[in-house]
């Protein structure tokens, strides 16, 4: 049994926590919100801090929004570094800046412990199936000493360099995901369009070489339009920005991935921050007035 910290127990969170806590290790938790009754039925223990979490715990996992949110965690009055000793691994499993992620193990780093950049992909479906795919920078050996409880959280699971190297991974991962719900999103409505049935359609693409994971699960979102969120379109925005501002850092073009942004941004502008990511297909919708699934010609809303 290892004494895990656990903070930021959202949409992700909790269900990554309860897979740890199902396997027998002793969860400190903390959160904004009230830590969930659930977890504190099965064992776990809620703290007022995050310095009272690393002070209980041998492995600190961070799962935040943003890279505010994780430096105000770590460094925050009260925070995580106020209670780490020699030895304590801290593991933010947050999406955010590469190179704040490098700032951020320094320092960590500097007090004796070990840190571990180590990103998710595989949204809510895949925190609760503990089947997410971790993108880990950090050292080898620290990787391996963390690498069972990350083996209860996903499947795929690959340490891809030092620190900020696995969050370049995930930066790479949401110019993917995003592009191909596009294409999606874009596929789907001209088969609509043109009149044909799109759910033949997504069920003829699943067999060919267009056949993909955001085309099985979100294509079949897009038809039944189910835009609850398993990840919502600000995170997707916020990802993206990442992108962008690192391709201008690095003096390179994205341009479908700054195409993608903008279509983000009209959802939002349509008071769709919240719906789930595959709903960027209702900006496409909107400019060719056609709802997917609608029949051909109905306006979108």
């Amino acid at each position: 049994m290892t004494n895990v910290g656990f903070i930021g127990l959202g949409i992700m969170g909790c269900p990554m926590a309860s897979h740890l806590q199902a396997a027998g290790h002793r969860l400190l938790l903390r959160d904004v919100a009230p830590v969930p009754k659930e977890l504190i039925a099965a064992g776990g223990k809620a703290c007022k801090s995050g310095k009272e979490v690393a002070t209980q715990s041998d492995v600190i996992i961070i799962m935040v929004p943003d890279t505010p949110h994780v430096a105000a965690v770590l460094f925050g009055e009260g925070g995580v570094m106020e209670g780490l000793t020699e030895g304590k691994v801290v593991v933010d499993m947050s999406s955010i800046a590469p190179l704040a992620t490098k700032e951020f193990a320094a320092k960590v780093n500097a007090v004796g412990c070990e840190y571990l950049d180590a990103p998710v992909s595989g949204g809510e479906v895949g925190a609760k199936a503990a089947a997410l795919t971790i993108m880990v920078g950090g050292s080898e050996p620290t990787f391996n000493r963390v690498k069972p409880l990350f083996e209860l959280m996903g499947k795929n699971i690959t340490l891809v360099g030092g620190n900020g190297d696995g969050q370049t991974t995930k930066v790479a991962n949401q110019i993917v995901v995003a592009l191909t719900i596009e294409a999606i999103g874009e596929a789907l409505l001209f088969a609509s369009k043109a009149g044909a049935d799109p759910a033949l359609v997504r069920q003829a693409l699943m067999g060919g070489f267009a056949s993909s994971k955001i085309l099985e699960v979100h294509g079949e979102r897009m038809i039944k339009r189910k835009f609850d969120p398993g990840f919502r379109i600000e995170l997707h925005q916020k990802d993206l920005n990442l992108a962008l501002e690192g391709a201008r850092n690095l003096g390179i073009s994205l341009p479908n991935t700054s195409m993608a942004q903008q279509l983000f941004n009209a959802c939002t502008a349509d008071g769709g921050k919240g719906w789930d990511h595959s709903a960027m297909v209702k900006a496409l919708e909107i400019m060719a007035r056609h709802e997917i699934g609608s029949g051909v010609g109905k306006r979108a809303s």
